[in-house]
């Protein structure tokens, strides 16, 4: 009982010192909070002169990241809301509203009067009554230079049937957040988790509320238990008996010495879970020790529910720091998490029928030159192998990728086999086109309907600069054999605009924006970066025809050690003495590399 006594006294001082540093990050940010809200106010007053609905047929939307993507409930659409977008000089948040017609492949933009203002990092949840409704709650507004910030606390609902926005006020809702997240769970949506940061301060949570659909009134949990530390951008997902979420992951930061912020990326999972009776249920929470095969640390993951009760995560970043410097490796894997039976795996490609044949091939081949004893099996693969891959630019930076490949799983490869004699010419045709991947990245939005998954945005970094994507990609989770490109990413389309940049082109972007409707406008383009960029293409085409040409049936591992010597010096060339020999070399090998992919 003592023990009890003691453990109860303290929870009760850490949600005292929480709430303490609330009030502080608070009281400090209100100044800041109140310059925005007269921004915020501004759009939603131009917003307030729209009178009717006007849907418009358009290309996919603009780079961005952070924004809700959504499955239509009742039809074959998606809904994409909201993001934010940043090119090096200036931050730019949407409101608007977009819906992809999957039988279609075409997208279509929907004005509707009295919209949620602009925001990123927020929470988008999709319920069917009523025709379907979309349900947002909070996120993040940002001032275009990306010093200050406003948490949003509202609660809005769009009612896909009218096509309407409604403004949700019910007293009791969580603090204005970013960065938490939020689930249907039988007729109530749970929220859990965020953070709030201004320009001093910022305070990271782990409270849980709860919004009926029913009574339209917000209440805060306090469950039983040992609850998750404080965190935002976590997993949250539905268990498939309604009766309570699964929490994975996460990032936080805290201040350590001197001022110094350190970040934090969990990689830990809990079951909140439900008890009882509507009118007296009770919540609690326990730790979780999944099986299986779990996803190297990362951030930044996207995450979404495909058939079978299986949360499908993807990519993200794992940021490095030594010394004075942050590098970050970002992802572009899959992983796969049964909720049923609380199991990791990564997911693999299997490709299409023939190049699976093929893998097959190579495989008996190799192990008929090994043999079949103890050596043989000693040479087979025992577990997931992990892959580092480098994309560079052409100023010689260095993207690190990093893939886990699991074992050959031989049981469906033995299943496989009975239909690989029904391969025709066509498949065969397919299987020698280049397989494409999204690239790796961050804070993509990702969705699930009719048993695909959709992949669309985000972002990643090559040095200082931040790269905003607006490719789009389908992958069949029944099927599980490639990515489909529904739109591809076009290096032209990038812009970033260094610091050194003249102020006249800066007022120029401002006057284009204040054209637009300012931060809510899309990106501003710059000619001159576009002409640039195609001039450099074409010196580059006729650089090529100097390289060591690829020979015929030549493997890329050949290629690279055949030519080495070459890549090497050139990349020596580009980086200049004072690169270090190890990064001269992966750059010059990775150099390599694209040049045979391009052939």
């Amino acid at each position: 009982m003592v023990k009890k006594g003691k453990k109860e006294k303290k929870v009760k001082g850490a949600e005292k010192t929480a709430a303490k540093m609330e009030k502080k990050v608070s009281k400090r940010s209100r100044r800041e909070e109140e310059d925005l809200e007269a921004l915020i106010a501004e759009f939603q007053s131009l917003d307030a002169k729209k009178t009717q609905v006007v849907e418009t047929a358009c290309p996919p939307p603009s780079p961005r990241l952070n924004a809700s993507f959504s499955a239509h409930p009742e039809k074959d659409e998606l809904i994409l809301f909201g993001g934010e977008f940043f090119n090096g000089k200036k931050t730019y948040l949407y409101n608007d509203l977009f819906y992809y017609n999957i039988k279609k492949n075409s997208w279509v933009k929907s004005e509707i009067p009295n919209p949620p203002p602009p925001r990123c990092a927020h929470q988008a949840v999709v319920v069917p009554q009523g025709g379907g409704q979309l349900w947002v709650f909070g996120g993040e507004f940002a001032s275009p230079d990306g010093e200050q910030f406003y948490h949003y606390k509202d609660l809005w609902v769009l009612h896909l049937a009218t096509q309407t926005w409604e403004n949700i006020k019910a007293p009791g809702a969580p603090s204005g957040r970013s960065g938490h997240r939020m689930v249907l769970s039988k007729r109530q949506l749970l929220v859990f988790g965020g953070f709030h940061e201004s320009a001093r301060d910022f305070i990271y949570y782990n409270d849980v509320y709860a919004f009926s659909l029913d009574s339209f009134s917000w209440s805060r949990l306090s469950p039983s238990g040992s609850a998750p530390s404080p965190r935002s951008a976590c997993q949250m997902t539905s268990t498939p008996d309604a009766m309570g979420v699964i929490i994975y992951g996460g990032y936080s930061k805290v201040k350590a010495k001197k001022d110094v912020e350190k970040g934090t990326i969990h990689a830990d999972m809990f079951l909140l879970k439900r008890e009882g009776k509507d009118d007296q249920e009770k919540w609690s929470w326990s730790r979780v020790s999944p099986a299986g095969n779990k996803p190297p640390s990362r951030s930044g993951f996207s995450l979404a529910v495909g058939p079978g009760g299986r949360a499908v995560l993807f990519g993200g970043v794992c940021d490095e720091e030594e010394e004075e410097t942050l590098e970050g490796d970002f992802y572009n894997d899959l992983y796969l998490y049964d909720i049923t039976k609380s199991r990791w795996f990564p997911a693999q490609l299997r490709g299409t029928k023939t190049e699976r044949k093929r893998r097959r091939r190579e495989k008996r081949e190799g192990a008929e030159g090994e043999g079949g004893g103890e050596e043989g099996m000693a040479n087979a693969p025992q577990g997931p192998v992990e892959v580092v891959k480098e994309i560079v630019t052409e100023d010689g930076t260095v993207m690190t990728i990093k893939e886990v490949i699991p074992a050959a799983r031989g049981e469906e490869e033995e299943e496989e086999e009975e239909d690989d004699e029904d391969d025709d010419e066509e498949e065969e045709g397919k299987a020698q086109t280049p397989q494409v991947e999204p690239c790796p990245r961050s804070s993509a939005m990702a969705t699930v309907r009719q048993g695909k998954l959709y992949l669309y945005g985000g972002m990643f970094e090559v040095g200082d600069r931040q790269f905003t994507l607006s490719d789009f990609y389908c992958l069949d989770l029944h099927k599980m054999d490639r990515w489909d490109v529904l739109v591809e990413m076009d290096p032209k389309t990038q812009e970033w605009l260094e610091e050194s940049e003249s102020e006249g082109d800066e007022e120029e972007e401002e006057e284009e924006e204040e054209g637009e409707g300012g931060a809510k406008g899309g990106q501003v383009k710059e000619d001159s970066a576009v002409e640039a960029s195609e001039e450099e293409s074409e010196g580059d085409g006729e650089d090529e025809a100097e390289h060591p040409p690829v020979q015929e049936g030549e493997m890329v591992a050949d290629y690279q050690a055949r030519t080495e010597k070459y890549w090497v010096g050139l990349a020596r060339t580009n980086m200049g003495p004072d690169a270090k020999d190890k990064k001269v070399a992966k750059v010059g090998l990775a150099m390599a590399k694209v040049f045979y992919e391009d052939q």
